[in-house]
């Protein structure tokens, strides 16, 4: 589950031809149904394993690791907020390794 969801975020900003790979590699339009999204269908199962009032308790952790000086597309990080839970912490990649 969280290599899965860690990989169709990914996805999610892949274009063009590493898109089509991915997909492909991943069975990503096996997955997604009729309509073949994918990240609609991260978000249910994500929503149906957190549901309240279950006998069990699963939590997920994502969360998005990138360098502080890259403008990432807002789309993209919104997206990633709404289907996998998952938020950016930007870091200092390029000069603060070590803390990084």
């Amino acid at each position: 589950m969280s290599m899965s969801s860690a990989l169709a975020m990914v996805f999610m900003g892949a274009k063009g031809n590493t898109a089509a790979q991915m997909s492909q590699a991943l069975s990503f339009s096996k997955i997604g149904g009729e309509d073949g999204d994918i990240h609609q269908g991260f978000q249910s199962l994500l929503a149906e394993i957190n549901r309240t009032g279950t006998q069990y308790l699963l939590k997920t952790a994502n969360r998005l690791f990138g360098e502080k000086s890259y403008d990432f597309h807002t789309c993209f990080t919104d997206s990633c907020g709404k289907f996998y839970q998952a938020k950016l912490k930007q870091l200092d990649f390029l000069n603060d390794t070590e803390k990084s």
